[in-house]
This record gives structure tokens, C-alpha cells and sequence, in this order.
């Protein structure tokens, strides 16, 4: 059964025909790595450019004087240390909590078939309808006094990691992955003695290394990005993650020092994504149907 395909094989074949094919692909290769890495390449060095020549016009596009003053000035002056540091603190523990309770969810609903486990899921979904606008409020008035003990978790790392634990859509893909892993596997782990947590931990959990290796990227890069909620829950500046640091130091800082600051705040979702591109392919494929 042959392929359809652009270019024939026969003419794939000739000279002119692979010149002409590796020439459109090299260019448009070219392409799309210049509309992704340009953007990527002007704020770099632009925060090695002097304040009036950032905001020169025509612009630059190589810094006549190159200086790395810009990111030394926004290390220093905006203290990203510390808002780096509380970004890590919080996004991890979201992150760890969000793996722990979603997990255990969507193995109860997918596996142990509780009593009106539909209704709960379709409950559970329900909220995604729900626009995220719509809970801020509810969500801070029950955070600044968490109901029966009356305590408020404003200006503390609960703040953030608790609210994040309840996420349908991680707990819902959790779930579809728990589904396609075979009854058998679970039966056989079953009749050597292993009991529901043995299952979890021994079977389970190792078999849905791609799925939450995605929603591990889903949990801490939606920490890393959220600016609201954390503005509305950390009012202790010293407490404030990165991403609402940056809007708050902001009002009498240069621009390259604010470029600088930006830049450096985005490396380690950068890093991040190029170490575990490959996890988070395979855990898109993995909900895939095997034909």
C-alpha cells in the first residue's frame, strides 16, 4: 500500500527533485526557528543594552556595548533570591500535594469503583465549567478564615498549595491513563498478596511514569505563571513569588534591569521543559489508541 504524498518518489528521486525538497525543507526549518528563537534573542540582549538604546528607534538588533550590568542590577535590586526561592517553595509543595491527592482519586474512581463514583466524577468535572474568575473570591474569603478553625492561611505557602490540590483536569487525565492500564495486571498483583496500596505503589504508579511526569509540568508551570491569586494572598513583599515581584518592584526600575529580571525568571521553566521534553511527549502519547 503506497503512500500519498507532495512530491512522488520518482521525482524525489531525480537531482533536481531532492535539491528542490531539502531546499524547502532547510527554509522552512529556518523559518519557524527564527519566529521562536527571535523573541527569545531580543530580550536576552536587550538587557544588555543601555536604557536609551532599548528604547531607541529604529531599534537596535545587536547592542552596540554590550554590558551585563542589567542582570547583576536585577539580581541585586529586586532581590530575586528570595521570590525565586518562594516560587520554588510553593510550587513544589502544590506540585507534591497535587500528586498525592489527585493520584489517590483518580486510582479510587478508575479502579476501586466506589458507591456513586459517576456522580462524584461528574461533579468533580463539573467545575472546569465553572470560569477560574468566579472562585477568587470564595476562594480568599475561605482562605483569610479556613472554615472550623478559623485560622487564616494570607501570607503563608498554604495559601497556595491547598487550593491547587483540587484540579479537575489533572485528576480527570490521571483517571483516563488509570483506565487503559489492564485488569489483569491488577488481578495477578492481587492474588500474590498485594493489597490496594501495594497495587498502587508497586503496580500502578510505575506504569504511569508519562502521565505524571505531564501533570507535574501542568502543576508547577501554573504556580510558576499565576499572578493573581498569589497577589491577593501574599501582601508581605518578602513572601511574594517571582511572577507578582516583578509587577510590584517594577515602578522605578529601568527596563533593562526589568528585562534582565524577566529573563531570569523564565530560565528555570526553560530548563525545566528541555529536561523533560521527552517525558511530556510520551505522556501525550500515552492516552493514545493503539490501533
Amino acid at each position: 500500500m503506497s503512500t500519498r504524498t507532495l512530491i512522488s518518489p520518482l521525482a524525489l528521486a531525480r537531482p533536481r527533485g531532492k535539491a528542490v525538497y531539502w531546499t524547502v525543507f532547510t527554509g522552512v526549518v529556518l523559518l519557524f526557528a527564527l519566529a521562536f528563537l527571535f523573541p527569545v534573542y531580543w530580550m536576552v540582549t536587550g538587557a544588555m543594552k543601555s536604557p536609551d538604546e532599548v528604547t531607541r528607534t529604529p531599534p537596535t538588533l545587536v547592542p552596540q556595548r554590550w554590558s551585563v550590568s542589567g542582570y547583576t542590577d536585577a539580581w541585586d535590586l529586586m532581590d530575586l533570591p528570595t521570590h525565586l526561592w518562594n516560587t520554588v517553595v510553593q510550587a513544589t509543595g502544590a506540585w507534591i500535594l497535587q500528586l498525592v491527592f489527585c493520584t489517590a482519586a483518580a486510582y479510587a474512581l478508575s479502579k476501586l469503583k466506589p458507591a456513586f463514583g459517576k456522580l462524584i466524577l461528574g461533579g468533580i468535572l463539573a467545575t472546569l465549567m465553572v470560569p477560574a474568575q468566579a472562585l477568587v473570591v470564595p476562594k480568599y474569603l475561605t482562605v483569610a478564615d479556613l472554615p472550623l478553625i478559623h485560622t487564616s492561611l494570607l501570607n503563608d505557602p498554604l495559601g497556595i498549595w491547598l487550593p491547587a490540590v483540587a484540579n479537575a483536569f489533572n485528576l480527570y487525565l490521571l483517571k483516563r491513563f488509570f483506565d487503559q492500564i489492564p485488569r489483569d495486571v491488577l488481578e495477578a498483583a492481587e492474588i500474590d498478596g498485594a493489597g490496594r496500596l501495594r497495587t498502587l505503589w508497586s503496580i500502578v504508579l510505575p506504569m504511569s511514569r508519562p502521565v505524571l511526569g505531564v501533570v507535574s509540568i501542568f502543576a508547577l508551570v501554573a504556580v510558576w505563571q499565576d499572578f493573581l491569586w498569589p497577589l491577593m494572598v501574599f501582601s508581605d513583599t518578602d513572601k511574594q513569588p517571582i511572577s507578582v515581584a516583578l509587577v510590584q518592584l517594577s515602578q522605578n526600575i529601568q527596563l533593562t534591569v526589568l528585562i534582565a529580571a524577566m529573563v531570569i525568571a523564565s530560565i528555570p521553566m526553560v530548563v525545566m521543559f528541555l529536561v523533560f521534553q521527552r517525558h511530556i511527549i510520551a505522556g501525550i502519547s500515552a492516552g493514545s489508541t493503539k490501533g
